[in-house]
């Protein structure tokens, strides 16, 4: 039999059905979008801990202070009074990480349990660069450039869609992409200088630049009676910015063989401007505060060919409180996180096994953000690092060295309460391997 003509009537009250539905959604979803990626970054929050294949080789432990090469200008800018020669570092890591989403559930009130299925290998495979140059000037100052990335994400979720949604009432049939696709890339532009006081302390302070941007997109479909299935667009978002933030630092030499590290990185908020589409409105901008990070790190040359390192961070997660969206004067927070503050714990040990040939082991411990209020947005957990790595002396002006790191995180089920999306409720682990390449020049 043909099928009824929709008339206008009926075709405006499907409109209003479907705002009403994308309204319930949108403010939760959007968030969720810019954040849910954070389990790709294999470390806590969304912070990346790759930014030198040496570090990468000995869990960072003794980063910010052992100055074997350009790289330790990403962790304190003091350690470059350390340096007589002009250095030069660039590398790549390639990120190979393994992000298992299982058992995705929702409670809408009044609807059912809508099931969304499973999703194996959400994350990316990511290549990260870096660049790092030490120019001494003189036995006193020296300065430094350096571009690196200290936070980072990219999930594809969109498999989930292809079973669509599994509900007793037909609520949002295939094909459904609610966590869909997330990539969010950080630049950091560093420009440091470090003042040698004495044989003992130096100090330094370097200006972070940091470029940021973000594309993410959400779709659904909504069943609408005499019409079908209808497509809708919950979010689409293209986004950049930039802002700044600074770095102090300390380096305190016992002597030759014994020194320690201390620094403070200031981050700032950061506000990605382009085109913000969610629930049928424009926005002119999102802001997403950064965390700050210190660290503190030793080294000891116990013999002339061992020597034993570690490091201590900090991360102020809990300034990461709100994501905002604004159209001047109008501004929502469109998600609260209850964060703590996260430590990174790790210790390494250096061996040269000939005059060329450096090996090194790390091992690392991680804390989670996540407090009391889990979020499937951010399924953090406790991560375990493990890493090895070598340097190879090609001659006497440069060298190559290589890394490993395998990061195993915890299993965890995340149960989070939304007072307009109900309950979702998700089991969620995560594992990568680091693989990173670094060419040092000295002149």
């Amino acid at each position: 039999m043909p099928q009824k003509q929709s008339s206008a009537k009926e075709v405006v009250t499907h409109t209003i059905e479907i705002s009403i539905i994308m309204n319930k959604f949108n403010k939760t979803l959007l968030a969720t979008a810019i954040t849910l990626a954070s389990t790709q970054a294999m470390s806590a929050g969304f912070q990346l801990n790759s930014q030198s294949a040496t570090g990468i080789g000995r869990a960072m432990a003794g980063d910010a202070i052992i100055a074997d090469n350009a790289s330790v200008l990403s962790r304190n800018p003091a350690a470059m009074a350390l340096f007589d020669k002009k250095a030069l570092s660039v590398g790549l890591t390639f990120a190979d990480i393994d992000v298992n989403v299982d058992d995705v559930t929702k409670t809408v009130p009044g609807l059912g349990t809508v099931n969304f299925g499973d999703v194996h290998g959400a994350a990316d495979s990511k290549i990260i660069p870096n660049f790092y140059y030490i120019n001494p000037i003189d036995d006193k100052f020296a300065i430094g450039f350096a571009a690196f990335s200290n936070y980072g994400t990219g999930t594809d979720l969109t498999p989930l869609a292809n079973a669509g949604v599994n509900t007793p009432v037909g609520f949002m049939p295939a094909p459904v992409d609610l966590l869909g696709n997330t990539e969010v890339l950080t630049v950091n532009f560093n420009t440091s200088m470090s003042y040698r006081v004495n044989e003992e302390f130096s100090f330094g302070f370097g200006i972070d630049a940091i470029y940021a941007e973000g594309t993410l997109t959400r779709k659904g479909s909504v069943p609408v009676a005499n019409v079908g299935v209808v497509p809708v667009t919950l979010v689409d978002v293209d986004a950049d910015g930039w802002a700044f933030g600074a770095i102090l630092g300390m380096s305190y030499e016992v002597n030759a063989d014994h020194r320690f590290g201390l620094s403070y990185r200031f981050s700032p908020t950061l506000s990605a401007k382009g085109d913000i589409s969610f629930n049928r409105q424009d926005y002119a901008k999102i802001d997403i505060p950064m965390a700050d990070i210190a660290q503190f790190a030793g080294f000891h040359q116990l013999t002339d060919t061992f020597a034993v390192h570690y490091t201590a961070q900090w991360t102020s997660w809990s300034d990461f409180d709100h994501i905002t969206v604004k159209n001047n004067p109008v501004q929502q927070h469109l998600k609260t996180y209850h964060w703590q503050d996260s430590w990174f714990l790790s210790l390494g040990a250096t061996y040269n096994i000939s005059q060329d040939l450096t090996a090194r082991v790390g091992v690392a411990s991680d804390q989670g953000v996540v407090d009391q209020l889990s979020s499937l947005s951010i399924p953090d957990s406790d991560r375990h690092w493990y890493t090895t790595g070598l340097s190879y002396q090609l001659n006497e002006q440069s060298s190559v060295d290589l890394g490993v790191a395998y990061v195993r995180g915890e299993n965890v089920t995340v149960k989070e309460n939304s007072a307009i999306l109900g309950e979702i409720t998700a089991h969620t682990r995560s594992n990568g391997t680091y693989y990173s390449v670094q060419y040092n020049y000295s002149f």
